[in-house]
């Protein structure tokens, strides 16, 4: 897996419509930095930008997401058709999933 976060939106340029006020920018930045994932900017994936994230197929996460019981890294069903994973959680399953070998010699 590269070394690129697991976060593609952070790098997008804000609306046009958005004024940010010094006042506003650092309660920003104090919310980031709480790690508040449901309202931090970008942590949250669709399946597609989940796929291509991990890597692998989109029908994958929909096979892992619809077996009984459910595999794969949590999920938050917003609808029938819209599902969104959550960086956070993301990233606790895959480091739950991690094999580190014993490198007794």
């Amino acid at each position: 897996m590269s070394s690129r976060p697991l976060t593609p939106s952070r790098d997008r340029a804000p609306h046009p419509a958005q004024e940010v006020s010094p006042q506003s920018a650092s309660r920003c930045q104090q919310h980031e930095q709480s790690h508040d994932p449901l309202l931090s900017a970008g942590t949250w994936y669709s399946t597609r930008e989940l796929a291509a994230a991990l890597r692998i197929d989109a029908s994958t996460l929909r096979r892992w997401r619809t077996s009984r019981p459910p595999q794969g890294p949590p999920f938050v069903s917003m609808s029938d058709r819209v599902v969104m994973y959550s960086a956070t959680d993301v990233e606790k399953w895959l480091h739950s999933r991690r094999t580190a070998p014993d490198r007794k010699a």
